[in-house]
């Protein structure tokens, strides 16, 4: 049933057309603000899961008509029963094409353009042609990339950053009873690489654990996913598992639970199986109503300026009770992403190449996936090494086991790592250390 807008926005108006105790400063109540709203915002939502979902319907219905949704993935069985947009007949489609149709449907004015893709497809041209991005993510991965894109995409002028090229980022992220919303004004205020080390690191299991002395249900699974499926191939010469395919799921617990029975180990079930292997993070609806309601209410604000907005990281804890709290998170000055201050890079002349590449992966400060190094020595552009093309990295891979004294690096050389991480190479200096 399509929904009225004039019942939905009455509130919304009155927002906007009086003030308040809690208005920003230069907010001036106007009933153009709400035509402002509906006809020239455009609105970049990332993720069209759990929160994505959320985000969407609670944009649309505080009067954002132009939106726009990416997300590479299609609707799962489990996806059901949190992403309230996504029903039976739609397994298998895009998330993205789904969302936007049943907004689109279901909202009157609206406007939802899906993006059936991966944000590393678009160019900053596509970027730039937004006024607000708002995340739904569950990859940190996703964060990272999207706000160097914001960063890469700031002008500066004799020094100065040109405020009208910033593209605010408001962030949220959810697991289990658990959230947090940010606020992210590039080039400002803090961004997600400034505070890099407070997400938690992934959980992997000792493989010498996994293979001898199991003592959880997950080391029986990983010790299959692992050790096993390689060894047996069950479903073909080198096929890869798919966590979405019921046969590999199915087969992967099988055998962890036989191993498990052998070390009297219980727990191993067919939900839990599908977690680990898919590395799946517990959602709860009621957690992503809240966050999502956070982050539009704070899209609502920078858009307006009806209300000062957040400034610039909230927590919110309901396991035990509810509880809340906001704090400004500081700009870290050397950081990598957006202090444009190169990063120094210390070193010893008797360091090998694959010692700084496992420094820049295993490293707090840079958490790197498979970073690709150039040099620039007397002038010239020197590859030490790249990860593709193939052709190239079967080149340069003996450059691996080289010294940096026989790579020719010594003090103030300057390298540029291109990471996964970042659409922007990251510039480091040699600081070679006695």
């Amino acid at each position: 049933m399509m929904m009225d807008w004039g019942e939905r926005w009455s509130e919304v108006r009155k927002l906007l057309e009086r003030p308040g105790p809690f208005t920003h400063p230069d907010f001036e109540p106007s009933s153009e603000t709400l035509k402002m709203l509906q006809e020239n915002i455009r609105v970049l939502v990332i993720g069209a899961g759990g929160l994505g979902c959320e985000l969407l319907k609670d944009l649309a219905l505080m009067g954002f008509t132009n939106l726009h949704v990416i997300d590479m993935d299609n609707i799962d069985l489990s996806n059901l029963n949190r992403q309230f947009l996504f029903r039976k007949k739609d397994i298998g489609r895009s998330k993205a094409e789904v969302a936007a149709e049943f907004i689109n449907q279901r909202i009157q004015g609206c406007q939802v353009t899906p993006y059936y893709n991966k944000i590393q497809d678009f160019d900053g041209e596509f970027y730039r042609s937004f006024h607000l991005v708002v995340c739904g993510l569950d990859s940190i991965l996703a964060r990272r990339w999207i706000n160097g894109m914001l960063i890469s995409l700031l002008s500066y002028e004799d020094g100065m950053l040109d405020q009208s090229s910033v593209i605010p980022l408001v962030d949220g992220g959810t697991e289990g009873f658990k959230g947090n919303v940010r606020v992210v004004l590039p080039g400002l205020t803090s961004c997600i690489e400034c505070t890099l080390d407070l997400f938690p690191p992934q959980v992997n299991f000792p493989l010498c654990t996994i293979a001898h002395t199991p003592r959880l249900p997950e080391h029986c699974i990983e010790y299959v996913r692992i050790l096993l499926w390689p060894k047996e191939n069950p479903f073909g010469e080198d096929l890869p598992i798919d966590g979405d395919d019921p046969q590999h799921i199915s087969w992967i617990f099988e055998k962890a639970q036989k191993r498990a029975a052998e070390y009297g180990i219980s727990g191993v079930t067919y939900r839990l199986t599908q977690g680990v292997v898919k590395r799946i993070i517990p959602a709860v609806a009621s957690t992503n109503a809240v966050i999502a309601a956070a982050c539009a209410s704070e899209v609502f604000k920078l858009a307006t300026s009806a209300c000062t907005p957040m400034n610039n990281y909230c927590v919110f804890n309901d396991i035990d009770g509810i509880y809340t709290y906001t704090y400004e998170q500081e700009k870290k000055e050397d950081c990598v992403a957006c202090s444009q201050i190169p990063q120094e890079l210390e070193v010893q002349l008797s360091d090998k190449l694959q010692d700084i590449i496992q420094k820049l992966t295993e490293s707090l400060q840079y958490q790197m996936k498979s970073p690709g190094l150039q040099a620039m020595i007397d002038g010239r552009t020197k590859s030490l090494y790249l990860h593709s093309p193939a052709s190239i990295e079967e080149k340069l891979r003996p450059n691996l086991k080289k010294t940096v004294e026989e790579l020719g690096l010594c003090d103030g050389v300057e390298v540029a790592v291109a990471d996964i991480t970042n659409p922007s190479t990251i510039l480091f200096k040699i600081k070679v250390k006695t």
